[in-house]
């Protein structure tokens, strides 16, 4: 098959405004999102003649942005800078109304407890709508590996999910403890 950027871009164009989204979800935000898309880009351009099938075009893409991201955390940590841990754990920020800004942040709080590859896998299927044979072809694992992965990731998230509440309402039942203590009072609820 033959692969020239006029190929590349207009099998691009469809997928660009998802691509992009995908791009500022597994970055944290926009800024770091549109930087990492762009290197997506280019290296995709530089390997596109290697694709062999247009119809493969999805997955390939999106594996090329997860690998690219990958390398970002790795040329960040080696240069000294913050590590892969705390530069997944950066919340979203920008003009979001309150609720909505609280649920991102617990989200990608959430998701920076996963592996690169984890949290790849539930951003794709859970948040953008891949389909366990899509994620498979483009991780190139099987599909029972993929059921698997998002079983434990998603279990694992249940599980900090648990503890956070469980810690949330221990902490609460002692500020209304002390509460009563001082005032003699209990607290309404």
């Amino acid at each position: 098959m033959s692969m020239d950027n006029e190929s590349f871009w207009k099998l691009l164009e469809p997928l660009h405004d998802e691509a992009a989204a995908f791009c500022q979800k597994l970055a944290g935000d926009r800024d770091a999102g549109e930087d990492l898309y762009q290197d997506a880009l280019l290296k995709g351009m530089r390997r596109f003649g290697h694709l062999r099938e247009a119809s493969a075009f999805r997955p390939w893409l999106y594996r090329v942005i997860v690998n690219s991201f990958r390398n970002r955390l790795r040329r960040s940590v080696r240069r000294g800078g913050a590590t892969a841990k705390d530069l997944e754990a950066e919340n979203l920020s920008g003009h979001d109304p309150r609720d909505e800004y609280e649920s991102r942040r617990r989200l990608e709080a959430l998701l920076s407890k996963l592996s690169r590859e984890d949290k790849a896998m539930v951003v794709l299927h859970d948040i953008d709508g891949w389909s366990i044979p899509e994620l498979a072809r483009m991780l190139g694992r099987p599909e029972g590996t993929i059921k698997t992965r998002l079983f434990r990731a998603r279990r694992k998230m249940r599980r900090i999910i648990e503890r956070s509440l469980s810690s949330a309402l221990s902490t609460r039942t002692k500020v209304e403890g002390e509460y009563a203590l001082r005032t003699g009072k209990a607290v309404d609820k």
